[in-house]
């Protein structure tokens, strides 16, 4: 029997459900899939504030060069199977914006503008073995966007001379125009020359202020231009710098977008905005695609396909961006009324019989992914969760990889500007899941989620949990996750209600009961929303809430309930809860294991003792689940992303001989031994360790159980964003 027919086999033997259409490929067998991401400090020092936007790579795409604008460098990463190397940084005299190579050079555009009012820029050519500076060449203006052409005759640069958006409200026209410079690349680099292409007179905003952001050029050496404020495009010919064409973005109307900044997912409504498109590329010489992000006056969200000729719009994508990332459970909610998942970047490539495009959600940390096999009718594949703000998309063909560069970095929230690297396979995305590698992991059938902050099996039911959201959302839902499904599927919601009004808690932790219904965790801040155990009904009505005894929630602090499970059944139930971290009253490096008895309301207390915490950070509780009635598995984890990750652990903790006392009384202390390190699935496919894997719950019963687990997302706010389903395997 063939191996991947051995495997399969064995996956349906344990109850997986294999989807029948594929997740991606034109050939309905070829995906991209996660290979590494590597923080670009790693060229440098983790003290220092980097930026990777704009990346090339060399024809065997083995070096790939990416501008850092913070640290006025370029980068160096050599690639090989899709694993980075970091390579060293070289110093250029300004800000870099953009990048593109040319056999073993690098061309690199860098901004040296004193001010907005006075723009300057340089090309600074690169020896790439040499690592030295061979050529610089004055660009007269501000650049932002590189492009060599296919022949290696031509590079041309977008000469923005970008406006100041703190005068008045940043409305264009401000003096100076932008411009495009047409480089002739004969000769050696000390002899390139320059020509000037204006292009002002022809848009039909702020015509004599056209604004240059981003270019492209076609195999028959014509450039796309987009004027993003200006809601423009302009096709220039490289050889004799004559205007070609040129034509308005126009508006788009999109139907079924969400757009109230109000803590709920709610596609139903209605957005007409000015496309004012960033990139532009070429899917075949005669066709152009728009990434619209939008700028002062507009952002449809959508990408946008036009006849170059005639600048007739072939295809919008209309709602499918944002419905995509609502799908995966990384939708932007707080962009809802801003642009939404805001479409930045594109490119456009040839991987071995088929052609792609790639479109950069700026906001939504995705890369939706289409084949563009007939450029007039694209159709969506995949989308690839990114770094924080996807800024650069490198297709590399030669080595069946792309390339994101994700530009936001912030050392104090954990998130730091990265690379990541994809390649194409033909691994099913069901076996790449059981390794816990593949995206997506978990989706939805149109049912807004994110910030899974709980997790629980449900008695008697062997193929699904339930999720509970905390506060990035309001009102709190419980959520039914499909385990079996490849990827998990969110297939139900139930609003929880308070005296028949929909209610909002910080829910941190959800246990279902053997007879049905809920207990939800809610965290306090430690000031004035109190840490609440709420009974909930079936039917998602509030029974009760129960809160702590007044002289415990005295000492609580910003760092409360953080889980909740329940052993027992009847008048026997307990319900156990996780304090995530030290409260006043505990003992350094001690959290707290709170018992309810629900027959008799008696509190009850024993002291966790916690992991070392690493250097800067801390660790605390994350999540309580019942194995059985005298085991509970408790989710230990620190507060660090990526390379500084070093506590992701599940313990085992025997309460069945544990005496927890009640308030006041010194609090025994707790057992715990080692039952999953839960790093190396959260690193599995390349990622960036996440943060906050928060959720854990044990699926079936008997011998044939499994563990489970989920990422918060914190909503998308400012963060990776990423919605991720852990395949923990059986557990005893």
């Amino acid at each position: 029997m063939p191996r991947t027919v051995r495997v399969v086999a064995g996956l349906l033997a344990c109850g997986l459900t294999i989807p029948v259409a594929p997740p991606a490929g034109a050939t309905g067998t070829e995906r991209f899939q996660r290979v590494d991401t590597m923080p670009v400090f790693r060229n440098s020092s983790a003290a220092e504030h980097t930026a990777a936007e704009i990346a090339a790579a060399t024809q065997d795409g083995r070096t790939v060069v990416y501008t850092d604008s913070p640290g006025r460098r370029i980068g160096f990463t050599e690639v090989r199977d899709g694993k980075f190397t970091p390579r060293g940084t070289l110093a250029v005299p300004g800000e870099p914006t953009s990048v593109d190579v040319l056999g073993r050079l690098a061309l690199v555009a860098v901004n040296t503008s004193p001010s907005r009012a006075t723009p300057s820029g340089v090309l600074v050519v690169v020896d790439l073995d040499r690592r030295a500076v061979v050529a610089t060449h004055d660009l007269g203006g501000q650049p932002d966007s590189i492009d060599v052409s296919k022949d290696g005759r031509y590079a041309a640069v977008a000469i923005e001379n970008e406006r100041d958006e703190d005068v008045n409200d940043g409305e264009i026209p401000q003096a100076p125009a932008g411009f495009l410079t047409v480089v002739d690349l004969k000769g050696a680099p000390t002899a390139w020359t320059q020509r000037r292409v204006e292009l002002t007179g022809i848009a039909e905003v702020a015509p004599d202020d056209p604004e240059p952001e981003y270019v492209s050029i076609n195999g028959r050496n014509q450039v796309a231009v987009t004027l993003q404020e200006n809601n423009h495009i302009a096709v220039v010919d490289l050889r004799s710098g004559a205007l070609v064409t040129h034509f308005s973005a126009g508006t788009a109307t999109v139907h079924g977008v969400d757009t109230a900044d109000d803590g709920r997912i709610d596609p139903s409504r209605t957005t007409t905005a000015a496309r004012e498109p960033d990139a532009v590329a070429w899917l075949d010489d005669r066709t152009l695609g728009t990434a619209d992000e939008g700028d002062y006056r507009g952002g449809s969200r959508t990408w946008t396909v036009f006849d170059a000729a005639s600048g007739r719009v072939v295809f919008s994508s209309g709602n499918e961006l944002d419905r995509l990332a609502i799908r995966q459970g990384q939708y932007p909610d707080g962009r809802s009324d801003n642009k939404g998942v805001e479409p930045e970047g594109l490119a456009v490539a040839t991987f071995g019989r088929h052609r792609y495009a790639f479109v950069g959600l700026e906001r939504a940390n995705l890369v939706a992914v289409y084949d563009v096999d007939d450029p007039r009718r694209p159709k969506f594949l995949q989308a690839l969760p990114t770094g924080v703000g996807p800024e650069g998309l490198l297709p590399i063909p030669a080595t069946g990889t792309l390339v994101v560069s994700a530009e936001e970095d912030s050392a104090g929230d954990g998130v730091r500007s990265s690379l990541t690297s994809y390649r194409l396979t033909r691994t099913p995305l069901a076996l790449s899941l059981q390794r816990n590698q593949g995206t997506p992991s978990i989706v939805s059938d149109g049912i807004g989620f994110g910030a899974l902050s709980g997790l629980s099996g449900i008695p008697g039911d062997h193929r699904n949990v339930v999720a509970v959201t905390d506060n990035a959302y309001s009102p709190t839902r419980v959520l039914t996750v499909d385990t079996l499904a490849a990827p998990a599927k969110v297939r139900a919601e139930l609003i929880l209600t308070k005296d028949g009004q929909p209610v909002g808690y910080d829910g941190e932790g959800i246990a279902a009961r053997r007879g049905g219904g809920y207990w939800v965790a809610s965290e306090g801040d430690g000031k004035k929303v109190p840490n609440l155990l709420v009974e909930v009904d079936r039917s998602g009505a509030v029974v009760r809430e129960v809160p702590l005894p007044a002289t415990v929630a005295a000492t609580a602090t910003g760092n409360g309930f953080e889980g909740v499970a329940v052993t027992g059944r009847g008048a026997g139930e307990q319900v156990w809860l996780a304090v995530q971290r030290e409260w006043k009253a505990d003992r350094p490096g001690q959290a707290t294991l709170a018992r309810f008895t629900p027959a008799t309301g008696q509190w009850a207390f024993a002291a966790y003792p916690l992991d070392a915490a690493p250097a800067g950070g801390w660790v605390g509780l994350s999540e309580v689940t019942a194995l059985d009635d005298r085991t509970l598995l408790v989710l230990e984890r620190d507060n660090q992303r990526g390379d500084a990750a070093a506590t992701k652990k599940v313990y085992r903790v025997d309460v069945g001989a544990l005496a927890p006392v009640a308030a006041g009384e010194p609090k025994p202390v707790v057992a715990k031994a080692p039952a999953r390190d839960l790093l190396p699935a959260l690193k599995a496919d390349g990622a960036t360790a996440h943060d906050k894997v928060e959720g854990l719950a044990v699926v079936g019963f008997g011998p044939l159980r499994r563990l489970v687990g989920v990422v918060d997302n914190d909503g998308v706010d400012d963060a990776p964003g990423e919605s991720v389903f852990l395949r923990l395997g059986w557990i005893r």
